[in-house]
């Protein structure tokens, strides 16, 4: 059985001995998120805080340090063991993943009564963000952030919705400010329709609502269609929904925390800086839409999940770089095929995920890959990535050492280095690389440049080369070799790196 809650998640992990319960008291301003961060380096288990400093003992919030962080050598395992997938070769997960968004499961709508989440009820003046241990993540933050919230907002093409990952920094008890970026669906629907009319737009986020609801708020579902029913493909079973207590959207029944609110026209907050997934701290402070709760429903001791950003440049192990390998890349390897391109895998390059990404596919005639950019690149979806390394199909995307060796071998850097797009691409103010003028403060937090995109044709134009010396006997009689001379076993298995044949 899947794991439909996130409670139920913390079992999978638990059975598979890849948590650590801390009992002892701990603080959330900067002493939770220091632990995550060993813990995601060293790639130890993932750590539960059972008690938190907070202000209010009655809720007794507990935290969860970046609990979808996969292991280094298999990033796609605690999802793999969720849904039920295969853990041991990446390309059978990610397939696995295609053919559960292939058929997705409409949900259904429980009561009150059923609905955990509905556990405790607050509404209006008693409804306070600060009653929750919400996390001083990193030192020089602008403020304490929920940084894993599935935002809930209406959708007229949708009867369920749209939802999306959005972090919010916490102001005081009623008002937090959203991460609203133009070019995202929510927020357009937002900046481009709701504040125009003037209107404020009803939303809930929703806090540790699950693996199968996390990974569909990552990924990219066409318009017209309803994440929660892709949620509910990939658990094969029916999502359960409760109806909100102050608008008129339906939110995950089993959610630890429901904060209703409205986005509100015309009103922003300080946003940031943040400490950010490129490794530094990111800046200027921003205005962003603000949040202002009309109600909090919880279920008793809730669970806080964090996501620490931004440990080092690049840095590819935690909660997001996790749900961009093994809930983004399935989806675009889906999408790409449903669009008509053979594609094998599309995957995202491990120490960058929001950046790179790695593409296996064919090119049947000149010009292939250049429509395959354009299509891509002009997707909304992708407005976070810079540049695409393609490789040959039969080139595993999931282990860099192949994808380095395919640059190494096939990237001539005279003809099969492109720009794209001559600085007509949109692009987002998160990257270290724009100055502080090209950050800008546009309303709608998009940077006030515009650039190109690049990508690597890394396919061999004739026979590749093989991808290591000797045969496969040859190689694992060297391995029994080097073992009975003491060599470790783990050095054989660098994070990562999978077997060829994977």
């Amino acid at each position: 059985m899947a794991a439909e809650s996130f409670r139920a998640f913390l079992d999978v992990l638990a059975e598979a001995d890849a948590i650590t319960r801390i009992t002892d008291e701990v603080s959330w301003d900067l002493e939770a998120s220091a632990i995550t961060m060993l813990a995601n380096e060293t790639d130890d288990k993932i750590p539960v805080f059972e008690s938190v400093q907070s202000r209010c003992r009655e809720t007794a919030a507990r935290l969860v340090g970046d609990p979808y962080r996969g292991p280094q050598h298999r990033p796609w395992e605690w999802f793999g063991r969720a849904f039920d997938l295969p853990v041991d070769s990446g390309p059978a997960y990610y397939e696995g993943m295609i053919d559960r968004l292939s058929e997705p499961v409409e949900p259904q709508v429980v009561s009150d009564v059923e609905a955990p989440c509905k556990e405790v009820v607050r509404t209006g003046a008693d409804a306070s963000l600060l009653e929750f241990p919400w996390p001083y993540i990193h030192q020089g933050d602008g403020g304490r952030y929920a940084t894993l919230a599935t935002v809930v907002a209406p959708d007229p093409d949708s009867e369920w919705g749209s939802w999306s990952r959005h972090r919010a920094m916490i102001h005081d008890d009623s008002q937090a400010s959203l991460l609203f970026l133009a070019g995202e669906q929510v927020p357009n629907r937002y900046y481009f329709e709701y504040e125009r009319n003037d209107e404020p737009m009803p939303v809930a986020l929703t806090i540790g609502a699950g693996p199968a609801i996390e990974s569909t708020a990552e990924v990219w579902i066409p318009v017209g269609r309803s994440e929660v029913s892709f949620a509910g493909g990939l658990q094969q079973s029916p999502v359960e929904l409760v109806d909100c207590e102050t608008n008129d959207l339906a939110v995950p029944a089993s959610a630890e925390i429901v904060i209703e609110g409205r986005v509100m026209p015309e009103e922003r907050l300080d946003e940031g800086p943040f400490g950010d997934y490129f490794g530094y701290m990111n800046g200027p402070r921003r205005s962003m839409p603000v949040l202002e709760v009309d109600a909090i429903t919880h279920r008793k001791q809730p669970y806080i999940p964090f996501c620490v950003e931004g440990s080092g440049v690049g840095y590819g192990e935690n909660s997001t770089s996790t749900f961009a390998l093994a809930a983004g890349g399935p989806d675009a390897t889906l999408g790409l095929r449903v669009a008509g391109f053979d594609v094998e895998l599309a995957v995202p390059w491990p120490f960058t995920s929001r950046t790179v990404w790695v593409i296996a596919t064919e090119r049947p005639y000149p010009g292939s890959l250049h429509e395959l950019a354009n299509f891509i690149f002009t997707t909304w979806g992708m407005l976070h990535i810079d540049f695409f390394v393609f490789v040959d199909s039969d080139v595993n995307p999931l282990s860099p050492r192949a994808v380095i060796e395919a640059i190494a071998l096939h990237a001539d850097p005279a003809t099969d280095f492109h720009q794209f797009g001559v600085e007509r691409m949109p692009k987002v103010p998160l990257n270290i690389y724009q100055t502080p003028d090209e950050k800008g403060s546009a309303s709608v937090g998009t940077s006030k440049t515009k650039t190109a995109k690049a990508y690597i044709d890394a396919r061999a134009d004739g026979d590749r080369l093989p991808q290591s010396i000797g045969d496969r006997a040859s190689r694992e009689q060297a391995r029994d070799l080097l073992a009975q001379a003491g060599v470790p076993e783990s050095a054989f298995e660098p994070p990562h790196t999978i077997e060829p044949d994977q």
